[in-house]
């Protein structure tokens, strides 16, 4: 039998109570993005193990990834541009090259075949994502910021693009892209851009786009305060009442949105910290991806940290919060309370997964970092981090799976997923 897939960014979530009847799948993998190459974990729901299996390589470096709603196809989407290369440029020497690849997940062992061939995209994939009836993939871009929607044929191939009707009004510098419950409306999560000293601060917003049949048709640009301090991120929604999560990746909040008609609301019923210590924040202090728990009790930031200072010669971590940020859901509100923030061993956790069950978190922590020891300097290598749900939703640390991660080779823990089989 066919079971749910839970993927960093995708948003797909099995609906169910706490640890309820045969929440643990047959079979279930972690797939964990390390440059161009995809690899493959066995999951042990029970004690939250992971055991490594094979792996597949993709064109350039795996951006993002999105399954068909069958669960049996997962399309990933790849990019010699983007945090690895220089947001603009390729490899030495190459000019930039960006797609997605189908992938069949074999039912017994999860194991990826490529499906059909890969198809070039317009730009970097910074996200993707189904629509609900599996019939087309959705592409979000950030440079230029933009989106795009493919036809989806009934095999899990990739089919042509959808011609848009209309000009998109797709902000500046996307990051998000998801498709509202009702399946007739697309949120395109705009981030816009921090100020520097040579340049003012670009506002972000959430751009709702009415949505029939793969085609897009502007509907409402909502962004509180004209978007400024409001760098929108990624964006989550409650799998049975009408709300929406938001992180708001420089300002280190979660805000709440209501799911109104086909759009949102104009303004966010809630905004909260999502900091241990909120007045004491570093710099380079992020958040990073957002998940509902399957039964909507609970939703969970990623909050992360990777500013260096000068010690010894070396240049080490200046502190901050590498965390996973718990909020208990109020059934009534949707107000999220912090009641945990749980240390992920490691530095820049940009994403991680539940598994469909909801048992367990697994969090891809991207990269190496040099951190003070006393007197002395030690690496804190990139890896995985396996944490156990508990039945209020607070994680417990399992371990942490080293993973060699090489920057300057242009090779980051950039992605994980969750997929049932």
């Amino acid at each position: 039998m066919r079971r749910s897939i839970v993927l960093a960014g995708a948003g797909l979530l099995l609906a169910t109570a706490w640890h309820g009847p045969a929440a643990q799948a047959p079979g279930t993998a972690v797939y964990a993005a390390v440059g161009a190459e995809l690899r493959q974990y066995d999951l042990d729901a029970t004690p939250g193990t992971l055991t490594r299996r094979g792996a597949v390589t993709l064109p350039a470096n795996v951006q993002e990834a999105a399954l068909h709603p069958s669960g049996r196809y997962l399309h990933v989407g790849w990019s010699s541009a983007g945090a690895s290369y220089g947001e603009l440029g390729g490899a030495p020497g190459q000019a930039p090259r960006h797609g997605v690849t189908a992938f069949r997940i074999d039912a017994a062992s999860g194991a990826l075949t490529p499906h059909g061939a890969p198809i070039p995209l317009r730009a970097r994939p910074i996200h993707l994502t189904t629509d609900g009836d599996g019939r087309h993939l959705l592409a979000a871009y950030n440079l230029p910021s933009g989106v795009s929607v493919h036809r989806l044929e009934r095999d899990g191939t990739i089919g042509a693009e959808v011609e848009q009707p209309r000009a998109l009004d797709a902000g500046i510098y996307a990051h998000h892209v998801r498709v509202l419950p009702s399946n007739r409306g697309v949120v395109l999560v705009t981030r816009g851009n921090a100020p520097t000293a040579a340049s003012p601060e670009d506002p972000g917003a959430l751009k709702v786009f009415a949505y029939a049949d793969g085609a897009l048709t502007n509907r409402a640009s909502i962004a509180p305060n004209g978007g400024y301090d409001f760098q929108a991120r990624h964006l989550d929604f409650h799998p049975t009442r009408p709300w929406a999560y938001l992180t708001l990746e420089r300002q280190n909040r979660i805000a709440v949105f209501d799911v109104a008609g086909e759009s949102l609301s104009a303004a966010p019923r809630f905004v909260k910290t999502t900091l241990a210590e909120p007045g004491n924040v570093r710099p380079g202090q992020t958040t990073s991806s957002i998940h509902v728990h399957p039964n909507g009790r609970v939703v969970y930031v990623g909050n992360r940290a990777s500013a260096t200072v000068a010690f010894e010669g070396a240049r080490v971590s200046a502190g901050g919060e590498n965390t996973i940020a718990v909020f208990a859901i109020d059934r009534t509100t949707g107000e999220p309370t912090l009641i945990q923030t749980a240390d992920t061993r490691g530095f820049q956790p940009r994403a991680f997964a539940l598994d469909p069950g909801g048992r367990v978190l697994v969090v891809g922590n991207q990269t190496a970092l040099a951190v003070r020891d006393g007197q002395r300097v030690r690496t804190v290598p990139a890896s995985l981090s396996t944490f156990t749900i508990g039945p209020d939703g607070r994680l417990t640390f399992v371990r942490t799976y080293e993973v060699a991660a090489e920057p300057e080779a242009g090779r980051l823990l950039f992605w994980i997923g969750i997929a049932a089989h």
